[in-house]
């Protein structure tokens, strides 16, 4: 009989394998459906690989694949070799579906281009990060960098990288596709941090009041929902509150102000968003 643990690890490698392919599929979809017909270079070695087939018709996911290679090679060491190796069946992945797929352009609107291109792109990178892998080679020589050079950040060396693919495209392309290319950057960007933080939209209730005790009551009886408790000192007038913490769904909302008000006319409440909800009524914890 495999061991528990060991059974785990292999479903967690398996499904990181499979939303690393997944992202691969999707993300190798956004360049002939928007980003290549309308001469959008969206950062990174993939775009400098784009620029290539503006001048040259280079195939965009061979040269991606050829430019990052070397890079990987450099980063084996410093990374890790999970994360290298998982990272390297991805680009080489994410290299083919760009040139396999080849499909007709959905538009020939470069702004429609820049924005459907990178969200499809965006969706399609953040499930291979949540795979552990990479796509650009240029992610290990950023954090090469900072190692060797902390006061240059990751995020900065990736942000200058971007900059100079852009640059590079307002010279050979045109200025618009540079200033679509940033839209394209920015829109991408707010993709991935979307699949990475989960799309959950659960609210989080913080409740500061004096009747704890019977409004988490009402809570578990009625919500069916767990709510923790926490004692809580008023910085003004020193008094000691009881302050509710309970996570509940949208339409959980209402019902869960009504409770509250009902028990507490004077109660004070905030509601905030949630990017994903683990645990006990929510999604699994290991459903990652």
């Amino acid at each position: 009989m495999i061991p528990f643990s060991q059974k785990r690890f292999r479903n967690e490698r398996v499904v990181a394998y499979a939303e690393i392919v997944l992202g691969c599929v999707i993300g190798g979809l956004a360049y002939p459906l928007f980003l290549v017909p309308n001469n959008i270079a969206p950062g990174g070695l993939t775009g400098i690989a784009t620029i290539f087939n503006y001048i040259w018709g280079w195939p965009v996911g061979v040269t991606s694949m050829l430019l990052n290679l070397p890079l990987f090679l450099l980063g084996f060491k410093a990374m890790g070799r999970v994360f290298v190796l998982r990272s390297l069946v991805a680009t080489i992945l994410f290299s083919a579906c760009i040139d396999l797929f080849q499909l007709p352009p959905l538009t020939d609107d470069i702004l429609l281009g820049s924005v459907y291109g990178a969200l499809v792109l965006g969706v399609g990178l953040g499930l291979i990060m949540r795979g552990g892998a990479t796509t650009g080679g240029s992610d290990m020589v950023a954090r090469m960098v900072h190692h060797r050079f902390p006061l240059v950040t990751v995020g900065a060396f990736l942000f200058m990288l971007d900059c100079a693919v852009i640059l590079c495209a307002a010279f050979t392309m045109s200025a618009r596709a540079a200033l679509y290319a940033l839209i394209c950057i920015f829109v991408n960007a707010k993709a991935v941090d979307l699949v990475l933080a989960g799309f959950g939209s659960a609210k989080a209730c913080f409740i500061i009041t004096n009747r704890g005790q019977a409004i988490s009551q009402r809570i578990m009886a009625e919500l069916d929902r767990g709510a923790t408790v926490l004692n809580a000192t008023g910085a003004y007038s020193g008094e000691g509150r009881t302050l509710l913490i309970s996570v509940v769904t949208q339409m959980e909302v209402i019902p869960l102000k009504r409770i509250v008000r009902q028990e507490d006319e004077k109660a004070f409440m905030f509601i905030t968003d949630t990017h994903e909800t683990l645990g006990e009524g929510f999604n699994a914890l290991n459903g990652d």
